[in-house]
Formats: structure tokens, sequence, C-alpha cells
């Protein structure tokens, strides 16, 4: 739906259903706000997530 048609469908609605609809998109703004917030990150959160092999720091083998 583009932001036409959606304009068009709520200007043809009664005053009262515009104010429900403008109440709705205020909560869903709200909504996504607190869903944007970052959790605070915790050192060691990760630890054991990532495996390093034993000859991590040895020069590669030439072809």
């Amino acid at each position: 739906m583009s932001d036409f048609q959606l304009y068009s469908q709520i200007s043809s609605l009664p005053l009262e259903m515009k104010k429900q609809v403008s109440d709705f998109i205020a909560s869903l703004k709200k909504k996504s706000i607190v869903e944007k917030k970052n959790k605070e990150r915790q050192f060691g959160y990760a630890k054991g997530f990532f495996k390093m092999a034993d000859d991590f720091d040895e020069p590669l083998k030439l072809i």
C-alpha cells in the first residue's frame, strides 16, 4: 500500500476514527522506540563462543 492510498483511506474516515488512528500510530511509534533501545553489553558474554586453533599464530603453509 502506498502512502497516498493510506492517506486517502484515513482522510475518508469520520473524525472519531481519525483520532483512533492517530492514537494507534502514536502507540506504534512508542513501541518502536522501546524496541530500539540496546541492552548494555556484559564483559565475557561470548566467552567460549569462538574457538581458535592451537596453531593460529603459526605461519601459513604455502602450496
